[in-house]
């Protein structure tokens, strides 16, 4: 079984930033795709960015493009979602998410996945 724990969530104002982070104590996410996705209230689920372990490649949704920082520490067995320039849309419960399988992004996540974290809070609001 495998157990994301994501953090850094919070209220900031509109134009501020946070670092999101995702782990998994006990579970290498070094060899595997890694996403982010968020959900709004009232909203669906929507996919916010993939980093990949195989090849690379990192996906965006295109409106957090320009914004949003998808990395991954190996060495800290953590994925960041660095987020610059919030705004109020963003305002959402943030999820990392795997099926600790693949280890490349197929494109922006769409899911589903198996492994889920129990999410971070993020309000923009001045």
């Amino acid at each position: 079984q495998v157990q994301l724990v994501e953090s850094g969530g919070g209220l900031v104002q509109p134009g501020g930033s946070l670092r999101l982070s995702c782990t998994a104590p006990g579970f290498n996410l070094d060899y595997y795709a890694i996403n982010w996705f968020r959900q709004a209230p009232g909203k669906e689920r929507q996919g916010v960015a993939c980093i990949s372990h195989g090849d690379g490649s990192i996906y965006y949704e295109d409106s957090v493009k320009g914004r949003f920082t998808i990395s991954r520490d190996n060495a800290e067995n953590t994925v960041y979602l660095q987020m610059n320039s919030l705004k109020p849309e963003d305002t959402a419960v943030y999820y990392c998410a795997t099926d600790a399988y693949r280890s490349n992004c197929v494109g922006v996540p769409r899911g589903p996945f198996e492994f889920w974290g129990q999410g971070t809070q993020v309000t923009v609001s001045s």
